[in-house]
């Protein structure tokens, strides 16, 4: 077997050692939640709603924390670019003026890696967030948009 390859699967095993999956394309960006969270499939105007801050509970009982990669993140530019459809000052002045108007008492909280998005996400009930659905853990469950996965034909966050 040449080298490459076993490397390759060398990698393979300690991924699936770290409970990465490995669905979906790479470059896809995934929207993720608990996996007792009560939603499988999402229209991408709730995503948008969610993350906008308009839509601030799962269910009656069920609040929604919203987490957001700093900036210079690719995750954070598809986001943006994807959903926001804003610049980075846009979605700084967006937040503040939201704040303001007492339409949110805070903005999105910011995580700095994808492991510290995926650590709050299985800590916190109701938490959502959107990480490169290449390395999304196993235990975290990744969202349908429109009713697409991460690497299906369409999806809309890449």
């Amino acid at each position: 077997m040449p080298i490459m390859s076993k490397i390759s699967v060398l990698m393979l095993a300690a991924l699936t050692l770290l409970g990465v999956s490995l669905a979906g394309a790479a470059g896809d960006v995934a929207v993720v939640v608990r996996a007792d969270t009560p939603v499988d499939d999402i229209s991408f105007a709730d995503v948008r709603k969610l993350f906008m801050g308009d839509r601030q509970y799962w269910n009656s009982s069920l609040r929604i924390t919203v987490l957001i990669y700093a900036p210079g993140a690719r995750e954070r530019d598809v986001m943006l670019k994807t959903v926001y459809a804003m610049t980075e000052a846009q979605f700084q002045r967006y937040w503040i003026s939201k704040i303001f108007r007492l339409e949110a008492s805070t903005g999105p909280k910011i995580v700095y890696s994808s492991t510290m998005a995926a650590e709050l996400v299985a800590a916190v009930p109701g938490a959502v967030a959107f990480m490169d659905s290449a390395i999304v853990p196993k235990s975290l469950k990744i969202l349908k948009i429109d009713s697409r996965s991460p690497g299906d034909k369409g999806y809309s966050l890449h």
